[in-house]
């Protein structure tokens, strides 16, 4: 599938984000993990599929990524920055019966865009855990020092995690300054916090996401979720077929109904 033309909205704040829309039809927003970008979901994940089931595909590329506006200015991501951006796209294309989903980071804003009053017909939270979405330092400190040096032209050892998290983000045209700050915009989100979530919720992991294992966790934490495990670790179950397969079962298993 060729990669679709890039539009324009403003945050919150105003600064000038990106998005893209495959598809026609029924509205859902697929928000992508932290260093990737919203074409992700079209070259690796779900998102062609859905498109050829009838869904109107919006895939925007969150704040300091992909061709969203890229600041280096720590003023400009203020704790929930991205979650007012998502809350913002939704406005700015006057979304009222729609769907929302999320991978990795994505699902962390999904989460935090439910408990502040997004109102989606139903929900998909992919490649996340309790436990992560319970902290906001949780599992960072490797992406910070990675960031930073980058950033700062540091060496990295040769043949180590880090090196391989750092040609990721240099493959994907990543900002390591910006990206740096985007870690502070993380807010933690608390069990009881989860309790106000009324939309039907999909808590998909793969089976070898190790970073990632209390999913089921947070799958039982909300008032209505179903949980499903594919193949795949963090990155591969991304791209499993069983993925996109889980998201349409459970679209098709919850017929929306607009939200009041």
């Amino acid at each position: 599938m060729a990669e679709p033309p890039v539009h324009h909205f403003p945050g919150r704040d105003g600064l000038e984000l990106a998005y893209r829309e495959t598809g026609s039809g029924r509205p859902v927003v697929l928000l992508h993990g932290f260093t990737s970008t919203g074409p992700q979901w079209i070259h690796h994940g779900p998102a062609a599929v859905l498109a050829e089931h009838g869904y109107r595909v919006i895939l925007p590329d969150l704040r300091g990524h992909g061709d969203s506006s890229r600041p280096h200015d720590p003023a400009c991501y203020p704790p929930d920055a991205l979650v007012d951006d998502g809350l913002a796209l939704i406005d700015w294309l006057g979304l009222e019966d729609y769907d929302l989903g999320g991978y990795s980071l994505g699902g962390r804003i999904v989460l935090r865009m439910l408990v502040r009053g997004a109102r989606p017909a139903r929900a998909i939270v992919a490649g996340q855990g309790l436990d992560a979405i319970n902290t906001v330092t949780s599992r960072t400190g490797r992406y910070r020092r990675v960031l930073s040096a980058l950033a700062d032209q540091e060496t990295i050892a040769p043949g180590s995690p880090e090196e391989e998290l750092a040609h990721w983000i240099n493959q994907l045209g990543g900002d390591p300054r910006a990206l740096r700050h985007v870690l502070d915009t993380l807010v933690a989100t608390p069990n009881t916090a989860l309790d106000q979530v009324t939309a039907p919720t999909l808590v998909a992991v793969g089976n070898q996401d190790n970073s990632h294992s209390t999913a089921q966790e947070l799958a039982a934490a909300l008032p209505d979720a179903r949980f499903a495990r594919v193949p795949g670790d963090h990155f591969t179950a991304f791209t499993s077929p069983e993925l996109a397969a889980a998201v349409l079962a459970f679209l098709n298993d919850h017929p929306h109904r607009p939200t009041s």
